[in-house]
């Protein structure tokens, strides 16, 4: 049997409490929900496998209230949430349980997260090949890859576009001139047949063998 020393709310992150058992010198570290759930208050006596289930039902809330917090500042695939909070101390187990939680609610999906990525690199002019990386990067199931890449833009007029941007109307007149800008465009993740169909634009063709 243990007896309930002391019970008080966190000074450092709201919804948490910290609750002191008799002999016992660290506190458990619990939520409001764990306060009324196991109607805790000063001199409240718990048996053991009470204390134990107390320990469990806090160490999840705790997770789950991380979890939330790390969303809201910056979204997150599934694996990155876990990798995070098992970096910030939360076990395996419970880091897994605030994910499930997560996605339950709706704060958490993979597949709208790999959207919003693919859109972010689009936008900052990245074909195909770059946007794989950083859906695998990001730990992206690979098998939301496809439906995540839908979201890209057409290749050849971003392609097109840094043509314009790059060349400013020019043709490229020289070869190492074509190779430079060639090199630049596959460095950014586009495939070969991309970046000849816009430089054909310019009067340039190149062979593969080329570049």
């Amino acid at each position: 049997m243990k007896v309930v020393e002391k019970l008080e709310p966190s000074r450092h992150i709201q919804g948490r409490f910290l609750v002191w058992f008799s002999g016992e010198k660290d506190p458990i570290k619990v939520t409001e929900n764990e306060v009324l759930s196991f109607a805790l208050y000063r001199g409240r006596e718990l048996e053991e496998e009470t204390v134990q289930e107390l320990l469990q039902s806090g160490g999840e809330s705790s997770a789950k209230a991380r979890a939330a917090r790390m969303l809201g500042q910056r979204p997150l695939s599934r694996k990155e949430l876990i990798q995070r909070l098992e970096e910030k101390g939360e076990t395996p187990e419970n880091a897994v349980t605030a994910a499930d939680y997560m996605e339950e609610i709706g704060a958490l999906n993979d597949l709208e997260y790999g959207r919003a990525v693919v859109r972010h690199y689009c936008g900052r002019g990245y074909g195909v090949q770059k946007l794989r990386m950083e859906l695998q990067r990001r730990g992206v199931p690979r098998d939301l890859w496809d439906e995540a890449l839908e979201e890209q833009r057409d290749p050849v007029q971003q392609v097109e576009l840094f043509l314009e941007r790059r060349l400013r109307g020019k043709q490229p007149s020289e070869e190492k001139e074509i190779k430079r800008v060639t090199d630049a465009l596959l460095r950014r993740g586009f495939r070969w047949e991309e970046i000849r169909t816009g430089l054909s634009r310019y009067g340039s063709v190149i062979e593969e063998e080329d570049i």
